[in-house]
């Protein structure tokens, strides 16, 4: 019995360490697909690695040792280099992201630079027609709330959050993290695994943030909810966004779409003690808003979550306010919660 175990573990152990490589050496050919410079004009230098690292992966598997010793060194040195990379501020950015915003605290005034408040056009979704950089001050002892956007672009199981800080005695200041996609730049969900985006924080106008997707982009869907966090939260929010904009704007930092993207970001910019139990609902955040309804987070006014949901959807709501000044206010009409 305890030399069939001891072949069995064998066994794993070795087809375990065949996975690990073989993983491994799919990551490295990811890495200089997307990330290394000289491989973009048809990727020359990714297929060579893909067609060595597979000989080596096949001399391997008929008995060569060495062969996954060679292949385990390419492997290293392709992490080394990829571990190497630094992300920058300075690139040829898209409009809508040329500029990271940044924000004094001087007690209880908050002034942020860089808010943005486009307006766009069907075939001008970047803004680059009508770019506008505010800079706004508020008062940390004016916060009333903080709403929630929940924007879907074509999957049910995928979203992209946005939250909204309101005021007493100034405009809403909402919030998007997003991927600092470079002129003519597309997003890719496999490039986000890798380095291929900067993250950014969007500080603008809800009429700028919220619009562009509910009436210039096309198949998007826009769900809002108003948060029943109390007040001392809501504050603590607030700067927790100031403190990590900040820092972009001094160090930037990569964007991943598992670790550091639209909603994990939310999460990891607080304390670890803060931070809200995880579940798997924050990074397939599709179903995210149903998570805050189980925990008491949204103000339901009594109704089931699938009602809730049914009644947050504010499309319609946001194209026929459109241009109107109270744009943010008549898209919470008749929205429970408000």
């Amino acid at each position: 019995m305890r030399l069939f175990l001891n072949r069995l573990l064998k066994l794993a152990a070795f087809l375990l360490l065949r996975i690990f490589i073989l993983g491994w050496s799919a990551w490295a050919f990811g890495a200089i697909w997307f990330d290394c410079p000289l491989a973009a004009p048809g990727h020359p230098v990714a297929v060579a690695y893909l067609v060595t690292a597979l000989v080596l992966l096949v001399l391997w598997a008929r008995g060569h040792r060495w062969a996954a010793m060679g292949a385990v060194m390419l492997a290293c040195l392709i992490t080394l280099w990829w571990g190497l990379l630094k992300p920058s501020n300075e690139r040829n950015w898209q409009p809508d992201v040329c500029r990271e915003p940044w924000a004094e605290v001087n007690g209880d005034l908050v002034t942020i630079h860089n808010v943005r408040n486009f307006d766009y056009r069907p075939e001008d979704t970047t803004g680059e027609l009508n770019p506008r950089w505010e800079t706004r001050t508020v008062r940390l002892s004016q916060l009333t709330g903080l709403d929630a956007f929940l924007n879907f672009w074509g999957v049910s199981w995928m979203a992209h959050p946005i939250l909204s800080f309101q005021f007493k005695d100034a405009p809403q200041l909402a919030v998007s993290i997003e991927t600092r996609k470079e002129k003519g730049e597309a997003y890719s969900a496999l490039g986000g695994l890798y380095r291929q985006y900067e993250l950014v924080y969007i500080v603008g106008d809800e009429r700028d943030l919220v619009r562009v997707r509910t009436n210039y982009r096309t198949g998007e869907d826009v769900y809002l909810y108003r948060t029943t966090l109390p007040l001392e939260d809501v504050r603590e929010r607030f700067l927790e966004y100031i403190r990590s904009m900040n820092e972009l704007h001094a160090h930037p930092r990569w964007y991943n779409a598992i670790t550091a993207n639209c909603t994990t970001s939310i999460r990891s910019q607080r304390s670890i003690a803060a931070r809200t139990p995880w579940d798997l609902r924050i990074l397939l955040n599709g179903r995210i808003d149903e998570m805050f309804y189980e925990r008491g987070m949204l103000a339901t006014d009594g109704l089931t979550f699938p009602e809730l949901r049914r009644r947050a959807l504010i499309n319609a709501a946001a194209r026929t306010a459109d241009q109107d000044s109270e744009f943010s206010r008549r898209i919470r009409t008749g929205i429970p919660g408000f």
